[in-house]
């Protein structure tokens, strides 16, 4: 899909349909009346005999519209002005996106941005218009022999704005939302990929073409760099696979000479069967997307590569495939981290802080500012979250502060949960300096407590996104979460850093 930037009165915009809403109980939006005003009342007509009320979400195409320059007019419905927020806000857009894609149009012209009652600027009512779009047009078939589903119709979509003297505002909120779009979509692909093709290698090949495409610096260790080095954690995940385990390490730098990188880790198990520890047979298909930890990385990498923001970004990934074999890891056996710390593996389907815990070590080499993890962790995540928030520990509160209102901004929000010292009595070990889970109770809250032990010497943030980084049944699919959320996170210290 195209997009571009179009300001004035919606009534003089030449375009196949234009799109402006209604609140409750049958209230134009400041572009619909403007689109009334020219048609001498049609539209206040139609809403008069009861067409339309204005609930969220709800459409109505018209045709034939008296002395505008558009060939059709969709109303789009806003719910009651008092409670438009922006979630509201993006369900509009996404209903308006859905209807033009159904109805065949082919070009149109969205309205909704101009829609002042949700409280943001142009900037971010852009750029989450262009998410939206996006994603209501993400498609994955190319796993198909034939497609099911028509390409979506819609082809170039111009986003209002309303003020002229905004332009610059809304065309940097078109860049972000682009590049935020396209990060998604990388991060999606990559998820929804079967497991026999997205392999350990084939995201190293993956972070070597966005390396060459943007001018990175990539590395690729193999397993016997990861056993000099003394990486015992993530090693002892590998040992039951066959596919070769890597470390990738992918360097964007663009910020100051001699500036501290911050560094995202990003968990890669691109199949976790639990290893000796089975799962249920029961949607273990599901677990290909134990790897989306790794695909937000890569894409938050591709968003900001795409926006050229002046900062230091280090993208870490520990790679491995977790299966039973009789090679395999078992349950009882001692490891020896990268920190020289031993490990006692209670469960092998705790896997994920095993591979991060070494990644986490090996980041202090780069002498980051900052750290952030993301990883598919934790069941008892989703149990207290379930899917609408992703859960958020960390050792520095400011840094939490700043991942949180980043989340708020890009609509892509976490919550906080505790990592009191008192929960570390759970991971004791009798034969090692701590076990790998701590039990049932407060799963989440002991396995970032885990990983809190090897991030000691910076400031790190730890993002469970178990129960945002897919979704089940009908849609399943991948959501490409939290990419929006670490791209805000990366834009706003980015533009501290040049005021």
């Amino acid at each position: 899909m195209e997009f571009s930037i179009k300001s004035g009165g919606p009534e003089r915009v030449r375009t196949g349909c234009s799109v402006v809403g209604v609140f409750e109980p049958r209230k134009l939006s400041a572009a619909g009346a403007a689109l009334d005003r020219a048609s001498r009342g049609h539209l206040s007509a139609i809403l008069a005999r009861g067409d339309m009320e204005g609930k969220l979400g709800s459409t109505l195409l018209l045709h034939n519209v008296p002395n505008v320059a558009c060939e059709r007019v969709l109303l789009v419905g806003l719910g009651r002005d008092g409670e438009f927020r922006d979630k509201q806000y993006r369900e509009a857009v996404a209903a308006a996106i859905r209807t033009l894609n159904a109805t065949g149009t082919a070009e149109a012209a969205l309205h909704l941005t101009e829609i002042g009652e949700v409280k943001r600027d142009i900037t971010w009512r852009i750029a989450q218009a262009v998410t939206v779009a996006r994603e209501a047009g993400y498609r994955f078939d190319r796993m198909k022999s034939r497609r099911d589903e028509k390409e979506p119709a819609l082809r170039k979509l111009a986003l209002g704005m309303g003020d002229k003297s905004a332009r610059r505002r809304a065309e940097a909120g078109l860049e972000q939302g682009l590049a935020i779009a396209h990060g998604m979509n990388l991060a999606k692909d990559l998820g929804n990929l079967p497991a026999n093709v997205c392999t350990p290698a084939y995201l190293a090949e993956q972070a070597r073409e966005l390396a060459k495409r943007y001018r990175m610096k990539v590395q690729v260790l193999e397993r016997d760099d990861m056993e000099k080095l003394g990486m015992g954690a993530l090693v002892s995940v590998a040992r039951g696979s066959t596919q070769p385990p890597k470390l990738i390490t992918l360097e964007y730098r663009a910020g100051a000479k001699h500036g501290k990188p911050v560094a995202l880790v990003g968990k890669g198990v691109t199949f976790d069967t639990g290893g000796i520890s089975l799962k249920p047979g029961a949607d273990m298909d599901e677990m290909k997307f134990d790897m989306c930890g790794a695909a937000s990385v890569l894409g938050t990498l591709k968003a900001v590569a795409e926006m050229r923001l002046p900062i230091d970004v280090i993208g870490i990934i520990p790679a491995t495939e977790n299966m039973p074999s009789g090679g395999a890891t078992r349950p009882g056996d001692i490891v020896t981290s990268l920190s020289g710390q031993t490990v006692e593996i209670l469960n092998t389907d705790a896997e994920g802080r095993l591979i991060l815990c070494d990644a986490l070590t090996y980041a202090e080499r780069f002498e980051p500012q900052a750290v952030v993890d993301i990883a598919t962790l934790t069941g008892a995540c989703v149990i207290a979250l379930g899917h609408v928030v992703s859960g958020l520990f960390a050792n520095d509160e400011a840094l939490a502060k700043e991942l949180l209102l980043a989340g708020e901004a890009a609509y892509d929000r976490a919550w906080q949960l505790p990592l009191y010292d008192d929960y570390q009595e759970q991971l004791k070990s009798n034969f090692a300096d701590f076990a790998n889970i701590g039990g049932r109770p407060a799963g989440a809250v002991t396995a970032a407590c885990f990983l809190a032990r090897f991030t000691k010497k910076f400031k790190w943030a730890h993002l469970d996104i178990a129960g945002t980084a897919w979704k089940s049944g009908k849609k399943k699919g991948s959501t490409g979460r939290p990419v929006p959320l670490l791209t805000q996170f990366l834009i706003n210290r980015a533009s501290k850093k040049q005021r």
